[in-house]
Formats: structure tokens, sequence, C-alpha cells
């Protein structure tokens, strides 16, 4: 099992096929998380010194690939469709490609959804219950209860959050 090199792993964790985690970062997983990766590779990269946390009962589905060279925290019931991409980092500068830039961490809330072959990129939160679109390039932080999408994403409209009587 993948678990092996993980910091922390919750109870009732699921993995279907077998993810590719590398790095000498420290992985959280919580309670009744599912990661899939069957059809296509999930790699999970974390850096020396990086932190990879993921709330219970998110679901992360087969492709995804997540690098951390800082911090990315995922919340808690979050579903993260096939072949997301979430990046802390650039690698390396624009105008001098020697120069590798800094990282800026990632937050995403609780309830989070992101939608297939959509990225989130350096130093953006992602806020309660918001719904990136497929194929959208997050660049900015998008706020609680809303729908974005685009490249780079924009608000699309606001979302009624759940009652619970």
């Amino acid at each position: 099992m993948v678990f092996f090199s993980c910091a922390k792993v919750g109870k009732m964790v699921t993995m279907r096929g077998f993810a590719r985690v590398e790095g000498g970062g420290s992985i959280i997983i919580g309670d009744y998380v599912k990661i899939w990766s069957h059809i296509g590779k999930t790699q999970l990269s974390v850096g020396k010194g990086a932190l990879l946390s993921i709330g219970d009962h998110t679901f992360i589905n087969t492709g995804v690939i997540i690098s951390v060279r800082s911090k990315v925290s995922i919340g808690k019931y979050c579903q993260i469709a096939n072949q997301v991409i979430i990046m802390d980092n650039d690698f390396h500068g624009v105008e001098n490609r020697d120069t590798p830039e800094i990282p800026q961490p990632i937050i995403i809330e609780d309830n989070v959804w992101l939608a297939t072959r959509c990225m989130i990129l350096k130093g953006v939160t992602i806020g309660k219950g918001a719904v990136v679109a497929a194929g959208a390039v997050v660049t900015k932080d998008v706020p609680p209860y809303t729908l974005v999408g685009g490249v780079p994403a924009k608000i699309i409209r606001t979302i009624q959050p759940d009652v619970v009587a």
C-alpha cells in the first residue's frame, strides 16, 4: 500500500489502484478518504519539508496530480474529479528559467468541488462550498459558495449553500 510514506492516515481510507507517491515531505490523510488511481495514475509529489493534508470524507478521482513544495491543504467533504492538477509552485521563473520560483500555499476549504481537468495554481484559496468548472485555470482566490470557470477562472455566479435543519 502507498500509505507507508504518510505521516498520518485516518480510519477507513480506501485506494483503488496504485497511486504514485514521492518526495520527502509529510502527507496527512483524514478519515474516510477515497483515492482512485485505476484508469490514470494519481500522483502525489510532496517535496522535502512540504505538507499535503487531505480532510475527512474527501474523494480524489483517477489521474489527479498534486505537486507540493510548500503546503497544500484540502478540506473535508471535497470532490476532486479526474485529471485535476494542483500545484503550489512553478518550478522555474518566466524570464530566467534557471531561477527557482518561491512556492505559495494552496488552501482548499470544505465542501469544494473541482471538476474535470481544472488547474489550481500557487497561492490560491478556494472558499467553502465553491465549485470550479471543468477546464478552468484558477490563478486567484475563489470566494465561498461561488461557481468559477474559464481561463483564467472568473466568477460565473453565486451558489446557495445547503441549509441543514
